[in-house]
């Protein structure tokens, strides 16, 4: 005897899925905070940023940071994954999430796709052989900014633009991977600002040096093309590939000075007196502000870069 056919109305997880994502999203916006959403916009800025760096930026106690980045990774603001590594763990690494995205595209005006953002792409950095390379550029900063922080002067890292938003202004000729810009008072007694504006060449020693040399023909262009010449600092990972790219560099077209990332340099991060311009082979180093001096490109803070 044949069986008895039934119908059987199968439902489909995707209304209910929607509604779930709408819901969030919209409870996501009522719980955000103006803190929240910068950090939400750097970090699509900056593509992905550690706990420790954001804990820098933000909070005011780590304990804080973890409690905060929970609950937007909760809201699926925020994904987060933590690279393979032979020893010990590394930090959670934090990227984009969905409803993080949706919340900046309807700030922007735009779709989520207008945006640019997509899930598969956001957490495949996670995998990237860029991966450290960014990070280490993120670090720079943040350092920066936590020097910042911790002064009451009037110091400030007033620009951080991503290699991303440099390659839109400038990526024709030269692309950075980062550019900033520094503002210090020149001494405890006179508030007078310096302000340095900046590309930034983190290297990781994976590139040949010579390769790494003719990068300063596009800044040089560069500086043609505009009519402004931009200094640019090269973060370089030890003191013998410092030694072996100054002896390449000869006399650059555009000031150039060199620090080594190293624990030396750990007590004021690149804001302290790390930095030796290509002009001068010896001597004693200067701290970020003093090249402003020494290059006589000191500006008004509200100038904006070319």
């Amino acid at each position: 005897m044949p069986a008895k056919k039934t119908n059987i109305r199968l439902r489909t997880p995707e209304p209910r899925a929607a509604r779930l994502a709408t819901e969030m999203l919209a409870d996501l916006a009522y719980r955000l905070t103006p803190r929240d959403r910068d950090l939400l916009a750097l970090v699509w800025e900056h593509r992905v940023l550690t706990t420790g760096q954001l804990t820098a930026l933000f909070f005011p106690s780590p304990e804080r940071a973890r409690q905060r980045l929970n609950r937007l990774h909760a809201f699926q603001a925020l994904q987060r994954f933590r690279p393979w590594t032979p020893v010990g763990s590394m930090p959670w690494h934090w990227v984009l999430g969905r409803t993080g995205a949706h919340v900046l595209a309807i700030q922007h005006g735009q779709s989520l796709t207008e945006f640019g953002y997509r899930p598969d792409t956001a957490l495949a950095f996670s995998v990237s052989s860029r991966l450290g390379h960014q990070v280490g550029v993120n670090d720079f900063f943040t350092r920066l900014h936590a020097y910042a922080r911790a002064r009451a002067d009037g110091t400030a890292l007033a620009e951080w633009w991503s290699e991303r938003r440099c390659a839109d202004q400038w990526g024709d000729l030269a692309r950075p991977d980062a550019f900033g810009r520094w503002i210090q008072p020149r001494t405890e007694h006179d508030k007078t600002p310096r302000t340095l504006d900046f590309f930034l060449e983190h290297d990781t020693g994976t590139e040949t040096l010579t390769r790494v040399t003719r990068k300063l023909a596009g800044y040089a262009d560069l500086a043609e093309a505009t009519g402004t010449t931009t200094p640019v600092l090269f973060w370089l990972p030890s003191t013998a590939r410092e030694a072996n790219f100054r002896r390449l560099l000869g006399v650059p077209e555009v000031p150039v000075a060199t620090a080594v990332q190293t624990p030396a340099t750990a007590l004021e991060g690149p804001a302290g007196q790390v930095w030796l311009p290509a002009e001068q082979n010896s001597g004693r180093r200067y701290r970020l502000a003093e090249l402003a001096d020494i290059w006589l490109t000191a500006r008004p803070s509200k100038v904006e870069p070319s």
